[in-house]
């Protein structure tokens, strides 16, 4: 029922957003191209959206199919099918989108200002005209561009973190955090290579994983063991359980936890659910705490109190995979100096927009992507390699996070 509920949501969205971009379209039309015939702009227009449509439309046949027979939901899986529907469709949807967001702003203002807007009407439908032109043309440009770069970039990102009384031992101790990296047939092998090679680089002491290695089906486990276990770390590679690691068997999640960590556990890198790991760089004590909390499984606070309070080592991590609050807060209370996460994939489509980061995820979590202090605790959430529902990134740079420990 749920899944229905989101398709109609999705679909209302959908059809707004066409709508409004519609209107704009003849509107603008009709001030920079008057001798052009309305009815022939308009079947221009139909064709456009159909052909739009049509991927959508695959979509709710097969998801209404998929529930009806409880099976997964199947789609032609080659390049073709890929460049010629799937692509065009989101490339096409994010340029309608930023242009609308845009626009929007301009018919807020035109409100805000709707008496000087009546005087000068017909001045001010013009210019609005040729900057709707200027605006589309940009993004039809931009967005494209950014997707690709977006599809073959990796940030690293470097953060110090100074703690009042570290051990000698921990001094430029290098943790490099990374996330989501979610391996699927568009995290191919490819962008998974240069993902480990960015990792690598860093030189770390320790490498952890803020869960979701794969996104869906059993096909890309041992791809992403295999790619995982090239990693160069002195003192081991760890990861917390993700969301999309529950679903390499839609209907079988602990045999899609079971069958992940053990093919990581062969190239040496240990999923951990709900426990503490310690280790001893010299006389230094590191403490790690690793909490399961995701769509499939909540985490009771008795059981985060019990894991939390076993671990009282000199320097303590906090690594889950969704940035929630309540973890935040019991991590600020159990006086840990790292809370790392991911999740949230920095914002996968993430829109061109004043002052803030304009994305869907901030409907989850404000903590979409960055450094968050909380009194002397650090919270690093990471943005991942891969993607989920659209298989494009749009403003969200695929990141490795890089921690380096000082003493004050």
């Amino acid at each position: 029922m749920w899944i229905i509920l989101r398709i109609l949501i999705a679909v209302v969205i959908l059809f707004l957003l066409q709508l409004y971009f519609y209107k704009k379209v003849l509107l603008a039309g009709k001030f920079l191209f008057p001798a052009f015939p309305v009815r022939k702009t308009k079947t221009i227009l139909y064709s456009f959206l159909f052909l739009l449509n049509l991927y959508p439309l695959l979509l709710i046949i097969n998801s209404v199919y998929a529930v009806i027979t409880r099976q997964s939901i199947l789609f032609p899986q080659n390049i073709l099918f890929d460049y010629l529907v799937i692509f065009p469709f989101w490339i096409i949807l994010l340029i309608i989108s930023q242009t609308i967001i845009v626009f929007f702003m301009v018919d807020l203002l035109k409100i805000i200002l709707y008496p000087v807007y009546k005087k000068y009407r017909s001045r001010i439908l013009s210019f609005q005209a040729k900057l709707f032109f200027i605006v589309i043309v940009f993004f039809m440009v931009y967005v494209p561009a950014r997707v690709m770069y977006d599809n073959h970039s990796i940030d690293i990102r470097e953060v110090e973190f100074v703690k009042e009384n570290l051990p000698d031992d921990l001094e430029g101790f290098r943790i490099t955090l990374i996330a989501d990296v979610q391996a699927d047939r568009y995290t191919n092998e490819r962008r998974l290579s240069n993902y480990i090679d960015a990792v690598n680089s860093t030189n770390p002491d320790l490498v952890l994983i803020a869960g979701d290695v794969i996104t869906s089906t059993p096909n890309y486990i041992e791809t992403v063991a295999k790619f995982i276990g090239k990693i160069n770390s002195k003192y081991g590679v760890y990861s917390c359980v993700g969301d999309h690691d529950n679903w390499a068997y839609r209907r079988d999640t602990r045999r899609s936890i079971r069958e992940i960590s053990e093919a990581l556990t062969k190239y040496n890198v240990e999923m951990v659910d709900n426990d503490v790991r310690n280790l001893e760089v010299n006389s230094a004590r590191i403490g790690i705490t690793f909490i399961t909390n995701t769509y499939v499984e909540t985490i009771s606070n008795e059981l985060l109190t019990k894991i939390s309070n076993e671990n009282h080592k000199d320097f303590k991590i906090f690594l889950t995979h969704q940035p929630q609050k309540f973890l935040i807060n019991s991590a600020r209370k159990n006086s840990y100096d790292l809370f790392l996460a991911g999740h949230t994939h920095g914002g996968q489509i993430t829109f061109l927009f004043p002052f803030i980061r304009l994305s869907p995820t901030l409907i989850e979590t404000k903590y979409v992507k960055g450094d968050f202090y909380f009194d002397n605790m650090l919270a690093i959430i990471n943005g991942g390699l891969g993607m989920s529902l659209a298989p494009v990134r749009y403003n969200s740079t695929p990141e490795v996070v890089l921690i380096t420990l000082k003493g004050k």
